[in-house]
């Protein structure tokens, strides 16, 4: 009976030991305000009032600040990741995977579903905004595309998805599809993102001028950009999987061209329920290239150096251009690294993400008489297209 009581009071003691150490320790440690390797804000710590008690509010985010700032955090996810790689021998971790040097995430069921209304939609959009012109539209595919099958991963049917795409628009009709995914490769992204990098492209802008009849416009080779680096750029993917991972390095092309463009976005110009418009002359104007996005995490993502990040709609003109050409593209984020490397060529680019604007209210901002039209969809969006707007 002693040795019992002695036993229970051992593990009493443990417990309180652990309880009171680990509550030092989340009160003592330095709290962050942003993780690096997951690219978010962490949760704040919450403000205790009596409705925030009454409203159990106060314990939902306590909670979600205490799991944010739990020590040594991403020791432990690691932990896990480790568990999951090589002892339970699982092949992925949350739907991460790694191939080489390269991680990525399995997406493997087509929904022909959502191939059929991106269609729809873009023959609705020609409908509406642009009835009498012709247009482009190309695919980019994710990495799964070069990595899935042959690492012995489920793999999507691309070639039925664009085969798919294209049968949709011939109906329509008076559109031209652009194939570019025969211009890249797996060395054409990031290692622990999902984006292509911007060095890389040349040969497929050259191939989306091709397809408007533009031959090199600009006359602008690789040469004729200088290559700027930001360092320790730890992709999507990297915090998803949790593996340690060699960070990337973003490069970013710049030349008189780039250095003279300036982009407006619609985000930045509404105030008080009214938009500045570009022409105007208190209208906000940014670089091309958002180096200040990387100071003092002022973006979470260092991708965000590429015209800003993610913006409903921005419209960049190139006084340097060769051309007074206008291009109009319905994007993602892939085209924000593409879109400076065709300024040499149009004057003036317009950039349209419908997940984050109605395609109802893009006519009262957006001409499209005489403009290049390009849709430019990486194919996670071909096969979610609901989130289009």
């Amino acid at each position: 009976m002693k040795n019992d009581r002695w036993k229970q009071r051992i593990t009493i003691y443990v417990f309180l030991f652990w309880l009171v150490g680990l509550t030092l320790l989340i009160v003592i440690c330095p709290k962050e305000t942003v993780s690096e390797a997951e690219r978010r804000r962490l949760a704040e710590k919450p403000e205790l009032t009596l409705d925030s008690v009454l409203d159990k509010s106060f314990m939902d985010n306590i909670e979600k600040y205490l799991l944010d700032h739990f020590p040594f955090r991403n020791a432990f996810r690691r932990v896990k990741a480790h568990f999951a790689y090589d002892v339970l021998l699982q092949k992925e971790n949350n739907d991460i995977y790694t191939a080489g040097a390269h991680a990525s995430k399995l997406d493997y069921e087509l929904k022909e579903t959502s191939v059929k209304r991106l269609a729809e939609k873009m023959a609705g959009l020609r409908e509406k905004y642009f009835p009498n012109q012709m247009f482009c539209y190309a695919v980019v595919p994710d990495k799964n595309y070069f990595l899935a099958r042959e690492n012995g991963f489920p793999s999507m049917d691309y070639g039925r998805m664009v085969t798919l795409l294209t049968e949709e628009m011939e109906r329509a009709g008076n559109a031209r599809y652009i194939d570019i995914l025969s211009c890249l490769s797996i060395d054409d992204y990031y290692h622990t993102d999902t984006h292509w990098r911007q060095e890389r492209l040349f040969h497929t802008a050259d191939t989306i001028l091709g397809a408007f009849d533009i031959e090199d416009a600009s006359g602008m080779q690789e040469a004729d950009y200088q290559a700027n680096e930001v360092k320790d750029f730890y992709g999507v993917y990297y915090g998803q999987a949790a593996l340690p991972m060699e960070p990337d390095t973003i490069v970013y092309l710049t030349n008189e061209v780039t250095e003279s463009a300036s982009v407006w976005s619609l985000e930045e110009n509404f105030h008080n329920g009214k938009v500045v418009l570009p022409d105007e002359t208190a209208a906000v104007l940014m670089p091309v290239y958002r180096t200040d996005k990387l100071e003092d995490m002022m973006s979470v993502d260092k991708y965000d150096i590429y015209t800003g990040g993610a913006s409903s709609l921005q419209v960049i003109r190139s006084p340097k251009a060769a051309t007074d050409k206008r291009l109009v593209v319905f994007r993602d984020s892939y085209t924000s690294s593409l879109a400076p490397l065709l300024l040499g060529t149009y004057r003036e680019i317009t950039l349209i993400d419908l997940r984050y604007i109605n395609s109802a209210l893009i006519g009262e901002y957006v001409d499209f008489a005489d403009a290049d039209i390009l849709f430019l969809y990486n194919t996670a969006i071909v096969n979610q297209s609901e989130m289009l707007k």
